[in-house]
This record gives structure tokens, sequence and C-alpha cells, in this order.
């Protein structure tokens, strides 16, 4: 990556979007920073000229950051986009990564820790808070389940549930696509969560890819 001639940071509030922008210029000197509070005013922002990088809360007012990562990627995939977030669970943690998310920093590093993280992007360093980093080395160092579809303990209407939901579609849409009601699919999920013993979106992706009910190998 060659070191970014813009950034924009997107975070509501006005002292973390200082210290955000304050990181970004030490990390990168000269580079110009756009400011902004809400999706829309981010939008508003990119409307003449991408960034080459953007620091992006979740918690927006209007919204979630993860809609705005999904359309750097569709609008030009070549914005670096770094999470910068109090949140550190796995729904919002994979979630993002899957909208293609470049990096995850928890907003409790230090103003030199993130400068670091930064500045090390170029170099090919995905900027990872301590933490983030040993989850996701937690969840890929667990060892593969080589249960095959046929033998999970669900039902063939749950394993199309599991599918599609982890496939990323909401309960609503799954109901749509299986012509039952969203009650009834919500009753699914719960009974495949309490069968998988999960608790997330992510760990029923990782669940459903385990068990080739997704993924290249997937029939």
């Amino acid at each position: 990556m060659t070191m970014p001639a813009t950034g924009l940071v997107v975070e509501d509030l006005p002292d973390a979007r200082a210290w955000l922008r304050d990181a970004l210029e030490h990390a990168f000197p000269g580079i110009r920073v756009a400011e902004a509070g809400s999706l829309a005013e981010a939008r508003a922002a990119c409307a003449n000229e991408v960034p080459g990088i953007a620091l992006i809360d979740l918690g927006l007012p209007d919204g979630s950051g993860i809609d705005l990562i999904t359309e750097f990627r569709l609008r030009n995939r070549n914005v670096v986009t770094v999470v910068t977030t109090i949140f550190d669970d796995d729904h919002h943690l994979f979630g993002a990564l899957r909208a293609g998310a470049d990096g995850y920093v928890l907003k409790d590093q230090s103003r030199d820790d993130l400068v670091t993280m930064l500045a090390r992007i170029h170099a090919g360093h995905p900027p990872l808070s301590p933490s983030i980093a040993r989850k996701l080395l937690h969840v890929f160092q667990q060892p593969p389940n080589l249960v095959a579809p046929d033998d999970l303990a669900l039902t063939t209407r749950e394993r199309e549930v599991l599918t599609l939901i982890a496939k990323g579609y909401t309960v609503a849409r799954v109901a749509e696509m299986l012509g039952i009601t969203r009650n009834t699919t919500a009753g699914y999920v719960k009974v495949i969560y309490r069968k998988l013993d999960i608790s997330s979106r992510a760990e029923a992706t990782l669940e459903a890819t385990r068990h080739g009910l997704i993924g290249p190998d997937a029939s």
C-alpha cells in the first residue's frame, strides 16, 4: 500500500473524533483528513473524493459503520477501512471482517500504539488490537470438525435455516425464502443455537463452514 494522501474519520463523539484524527495525522504526515459524525456526513464527504484510508466507528447515530465499509468495497476496493470501536464481541468483529474491513482496533489503545498500528499498514501489517488478534487466533486454532452434514443433530429444515443464516440473510429474509413465518424462523434459530452450543451468527457461520453447508466444498 502507498502512503494515503487523504483520510476520513467517521465517529460521532467529538473527543474521540479528534483523537483519531490526531493519530492519522501522526501516522501519515501531510495527510488531509476529513471528519464525519454520521453515515450521512461520511457519504457526503466522499461524494467528490474517496479517501485512501477511513477510520470507521460501528455505532453511529444513523446506522452501522459496517454499511459504510460495504459501500467502500463496492465503490473502490483500494480504500483501507479500519474499524475503531468499543465492541469486541464476535457479532461486530466478524460482521465487519465479512464486510471487508482491513483492520479492527479497539478504542482502549493508547494514541502511540494506534499511530504505530496505522503507520505499519503500508508495510502490509493489518491493524488489529492485541485482544482481537488473540480472538481470531483462538477461532481458527480450534480443531476442525469433521462431522458430515448428515451427521449433524439437525433436521433438514434446521440445516436449511442454518445455511441461510450463515450466508448472511436476515431472519425475515430466511422466512420469506422458506415460506414460513418470521416467528417460526426465529424458533428454528434458537433450536439450532442450542443444539450446536453457539450464541452468535459468527459462530453459526463457522459451524456451517466446518460441516460443509457453505463454502467451496458445499454441495
